[in-house]
């Protein structure tokens, strides 16, 4: 059946996701990737949501067949992972918004959308701001985590996240940081994570990893564009000015 199956038996009270899908920059996901890796997260649940590609995913050095999109689940840090292997499509996003969104609904979960904001020549380090749903913004105003500074949309899977949990009045947060386009980038991902999720988790994470993975795509630029390019095609998420509508 459809959904989320939960197969792992840890305590959570009313926990916070990161969510980590592929995007500009593909910042989520490296972010997600980071925790999951650094605090030796627990494989938690399978999402299986309409609409997903039927994938058996395999890992280096592993026997086990895995699904494409997975939970990871630390009881220390309270905290959950929305980790995947394939971006979702854009037909596939609203079914897969309310099926994630309906599950983090009913178990009381928080969740944290991450989007890159594409900038050709972002700033050092890069800026991020935050939007809430659910009536959560003054968790941001508490963290002094900037507003936007122009109108704009989250789009992609991540913005239909985003809708949903809004359509729903689900508390929840957006943070946008400002991303490279043509390449991945861990710098950004580093600034997501120390200024945007560990402080609203309430976590400790070590970045460092992220800086060497940084100078790593300096030296394999070419060759990462090209990945990038291929991962985010249609169903990348963005957040993006409207200007073209006012």
């Amino acid at each position: 059946m459809a959904g989320i199956s939960v197969h792992a038996d840890l305590e959570l009270e009313s926990p916070t996701l990161v969510e980590g899908l592929p995007g500009v920059g593909l910042v989520g996901k490296i972010a997600t990737d980071h925790l999951v890796e650094t605090l030796d997260m627990t494989r938690y649940a399978s999402v299986s949501c309409e609409g997903l590609p039927k994938l058996g995913v395999y890992a280096a050095g592993e026997r086990d067949v895995r699904p494409p999109v997975r939970l990871y689940a630390d009881e220390e840090s309270n905290l959950l992972a929305l980790q995947s292997d394939v971006p979702v499509s854009p037909q596939a996003a609203p079914e897969f918004a309310d099926c994630i969104t309906g599950w983090l609904a009913a178990e009381d979960v928080t969740p944290i959308y991450c989007s890159g904001y594409a900038s050709e020549e972002r700033s050092t380090p890069p800026d991020l701001f935050g939007v809430a749903t659910g009536g959560a913004g003054d968790r941001l105003d508490d963290l002094e985590i900037a507003t936007p500074d122009e109108h704009g949309a989250i789009s992609g899977p991540t913005g239909a996240l985003v809708a949903a949990a809004s359509e729903r009045d689900l508390p929840g947060y957006g943070i946008v940081v400002e991303s490279n386009p043509q390449f991945p980038d861990p710098e950004a991902a580093r600034v997501l994570i120390q200024d945007g999720i560990a402080p609203l988790a309430d976590i400790e994470v070590d970045t460092e990893a992220l800086v060497e993975q940084a100078e790593d795509v300096q030296e394999r630029r070419e060759e990462l564009a090209k990945k990038l390019q291929e991962a985010q095609q249609e169903a990348s998420s963005e957040a993006k000015p409207l200007r073209m509508y006012q």
